[in-house]
């Protein structure tokens, strides 16, 4: 048991390796959409509507777009990556021809697409601040819920690659479980202006949630009853990688 933490590194440790190769091109890639999106938006359609719940609209959508940042470098990461490297690559199967298991692997993964959304949301948060965008030091906390955001999506990224056999399959989670989350989490504008049977519908996914947590942080408006948004994306977390170990040890050890 001791030995687990060990194992999960070790996946981890490959894969930041590997990243590490390309750093220039994905640090540009996970950074200048985000903030296109958020300078973009925030100004330019800020200019219309002036302030949101109290602050601008360029630091209401800052929080918004470090959530959505966060959980895009998860799923990316858990879906054409991960796929690359068990059914294109077949790292996995080397992996699994040394110590370690299913377990491991997929645990490995986890804790490297946490630190995916650690880093993107970081460098948002970093280039926000500079413009004086966050409120004070307890945007700090922003970080353990972005990695709490990987673990989360990228769970349920594991999930849909599970069951994958071609990058065509996400297309329809993208599609149909992404793109929603995006609309319908207040990324973009309040949940209240939705419908009462939407906002009740957009309440049970994970980056509403998440949403709810970082906006609070980033606006130096948070309080502690606010924790109970932890419950969600922590639920999600736990039951998709659980699963997802399940889905992976009857495909790869059939």
């Amino acid at each position: 048991m001791a030995n687990y933490p060990l194992r999960w590194m070790a996946v981890w440790n490959r894969n930041a390796l590997a990243w590490r190769k390309s750093i220039k091109t994905a640090l540009l890639g996970g950074l200048a959409e985000p903030l296109f999106n958020l300078f973009a938006l925030g100004y330019g359609l800020g200019s219309f509507i002036g302030e949101v719940e109290g602050i601008s609209y360029i630091a209401f959508l800052t929080a918004g777009i470090i959530s959505l940042s966060s959980m895009n470098a998860a799923t990316f990461e858990g879906l054409y990556l991960a796929y690359t490297r068990m059914a294109v690559l077949k790292t996995w199967d080397g992996m699994m021809a040394a110590p370690l298991g299913v377990g491991d692997i997929v645990m490995g993964e986890l804790l490297w697409m946490a630190t995916k959304s650690v880093l993107s949301a970081s460098l948002i948060l970093l280039v926000a601040s500079g413009f004086g965008l966050t409120a004070n030091w307890q945007v700090l906390w922003v970080l353990p819920i972005a990695a709490l955001s990987g673990f989360c999506f990228g769970g349920m990224a594991l999930v849909m690659t599970s069951y994958a056999q071609s990058y065509d399959f996400f297309v329809y989670y993208i599609t149909l479980g992404v793109t929603p989350m995006i609309l319908l989490g207040g990324v973009f504008f309040p949940p209240n202006a939705l419908p009462d049977i939407i906002r009740q519908g957009s309440s049970c996914l994970p980056l509403f949630h998440v949403v709810e947590l970082i906006r609070p942080l980033v606006s130096g408006r948070f309080a502690w009853p606010m924790l109970s948004h932890l419950s969600v994306p922590l639920a999600f977390a736990v039951v998709s990688t659980w699963f997802a170990i399940w889905r992976f040890k009857r495909r790869l050890l059939r």
